[in-house]
């Protein structure tokens, strides 16, 4: 989902008279705010608590219909941070709900009241590429409200969770939504049971794998703007918890790769969840001061630890790698009684979003790419089965998508605003440079660690790699298949994964290595394969259609403003 910064967020105690007021309700859409506030700028005094206070305080519990006179006090004036709050006040008689979902487009618009662009400073104040790249641990005030200004009862931490399907109190409480419908593939009918050799049968090794990008709360609150048409109560994080915990445990599947996952719920809440359902869990942090991260869990009676390795894309000194983001891969040996079984490489990542920013895209999962292989990389100097999981902020058949799937990618003449796709008419102008990340990151064009290599090497070398640093084109090594077709099955529309008020796309993949015959190669599965992993099923996606019938990402059942990606596969020995 889009990460927008917005400097000019209301802050708690801040005056009607003050610009910022205005600014801010013209932002989210508001023609008359102007009017609006000055309506109430003369009820204003700062020693008033019941303006001060947080929206969760100044609701009275029971009901949302009536409104609390205090004496000596006018009534309290409409939330900012809630929308439902303007339209109940007398303020805004002519303005209408706004629930419905309306998805006009598949890519991100360019509409004229789009969030301002994101800052180019960190969020400890200094400037991008001067910050470090551990920092200390993000701890809110007690009581406090956020940063950005979003209400407290949003940013919920503890407290017992609310049981799926129940929520606060709410003054618009709607008739029940229905469950998004989703059917389980079965791709398998081609496939063989077991294999034989040598008169021996040998099982293969059946496992699930997940990928979700579960949405965090801290996130969620800095980006309201992208959920005007949920009912706030499914919004508040005890509702969405409890609603996550229950479909990963209905899913129950054996690997979960899973994105922007909140630090302190991870802690506090998730992690402890999980490991009471049987699983292990790994997690990697982005750097600077952002509140979530990547996850690689996996259940502890299918596979055993044999590695993790975190990957950090911000780089010192080096302008194009400034951004936080970060991958997690490990290696893991499945706990198998009757085969002897090579390893998995499981890698997760969440791209940069920025959709004109494809270059630090590239880079970052030049990265990624390059860390894979050398995990990966088995004594014969081939690699063991991966599998690719996460959130790439790229559409499929865009150029960062190509490049996974061809391992190569020809990008001469090629704007960095177009090689994600996630933008109809992109604003990135500018040419991908030739290379497209500097020599000193120690990666090369075929997106592996650069050897370590004596005077003398280097000097027979350094022509070969310069003229490899001169080609508009990169590589890689590892052959990946997408397990989805991004159409739909029946009506041919554009599988989405992701939906919010702006946008319904496809951005979440899981890539594996696909063993000779896989289903998704195209070719009988007529042929044992010796390495790779062949897909069984898949928990298939939706179309814009079936979103509009439960109003979109989140809901009362779905609790993400993504889909989670569901696959089965098959590992011989």
């Amino acid at each position: 989902m889009p990460r927008h910064t917005n400097s000019n967020y209301v802050r708690p105690g801040m005056s009607p008279d003050h610009p910022m007021l205005g600014r801010y309700l013209s932002t989210v859409g508001f023609p008359q705010a102007q009017t609006v506030y000055n309506n109430w700028r003369h009820w204003y005094q700062p020693s008033h608590l019941w303006w001060t206070q947080p929206p969760h305080r100044q609701h009275p519990s029971s009901s949302f219909s009536t409104v609390r006179h205090f004496s000596n006090r006018p009534p309290r004036p409409p939330d900012p941070y809630n929308w439902s709050s303007w339209r109940r006040s007398d303020i805004l008689p002519h303005t209408q709900p706004r629930r419905g979902l309306h998805l006009s487009a598949f890519l991100m618009d360019r509409s004229e009241r789009e969030p301002p662009p994101k800052r180019r400073k960190s969020a400890d104040g200094r400037p991008a590429g001067e910050r470090s790249q551990r920092s200390p641990e993000r701890i809110p005030p007690n009581g406090s409200r956020s940063p950005k200004g979003s209400p407290e009862w949003l940013r919920c931490v503890t407290g017992i969770p609310v049981p799926p399907g129940k929520f606060p109190s709410s003054p618009e409480r709607t008739a029940a939504t229905p469950e998004l419908k989703r059917q389980w593939e079965d791709l398998s009918q081609l496939c063989n049971a077991a294999s034989a050799k040598g008169g021996k049968q040998k099982w293969p090794f059946d496992f699930s794998v997940m990928s979700y990008n579960i949405l965090s709360q801290d996130l969620l609150c800095d980006n309201t703007y992208l959920y005007r048409h949920c009912n706030p109560p499914v919004l508040d994080w005890r509702h969405r918890f409890s609603n996550i915990i229950k479909e990963l445990e209905q899913h129950s599947a054996d690997i979960m790769c899973l994105q922007e996952v909140q630090e302190d719920h991870y802690k506090q809440q998730i992690k402890p969840s999980l490991e009471s359902l049987g699983y292990h869990c790994e997690y990697k942090r982005r750097t600077g001061l952002k509140p979530d991260g990547c996850a690689v869990v996996f259940k502890r009676e299918r596979f055993s630890l044999v590695s993790c390795h975190p990957v950090e894309y911000f780089r010192h000194g080096i302008p194009l790698l400034d951004r936080d983001n970060v991958g997690l891969i490990v290696l893991l040996r499945p706990i198998d009684p009757h085969s002897s079984l090579t390893n998995i490489c499981v890698a997760n990542t969440h791209l940069l979003y920025n959709p004109r920013r494809g270059d630090i895209k590239l880079a970052q999962l030049a990265m990624l790419l390059a860390e894979i292989n050398r995990v990966a990389q088995l004594p014969d100097s081939s690699v063991c089965p991966v599998l690719l999981c996460g959130d790439f902020n790229s559409i499929p058949w865009s150029p960062l998508y190509r490049f996974i799937k061809d391992s190569r990618l020809d990008y001469d003449g090629i704007t960095i605003g177009k090689v994600s796709g996630q933008e109809e008419n992109p604003r990135g102008q500018r040419i991908l440079t030739v290379p497209i990340w500097p020599k000193c990151l120690g990666i090369s064009q075929q997106c592996q660690y650069e050897s370590q290599t004596t005077d003398s090497d280097l000097k027979d070398l350094e022509q070969t790699e310069l003229d490899g640093f001169t080609e508009p084109s990169i590589e890689h090594g590892l052959k990946l298949t997408s397990a989805y077709s991004h159409y739909l099955k029946e009506s041919g529309q554009s599988e989405i994964t992701t939906c919010h008020s702006r946008t319904a796309i496809t951005v979440d993949y899981i890539f594996y290595s696909a063993a000779p015959g896989d289903v998704m190669a195209q070719a009988e599965c007529s042929v044992t394969p010796e390495k790779g992993l062949q897909l069984l099923g898949r928990l298939a996606l939706v179309g814009k259609d079936e979103l509009h019938e439960v109003n979109g990402l989140p809901n009362q059942h779905n609790s993400s403003d993504h889909l989670p990606l569901l696959t089965r596969f098959r590992l011989h020995p």
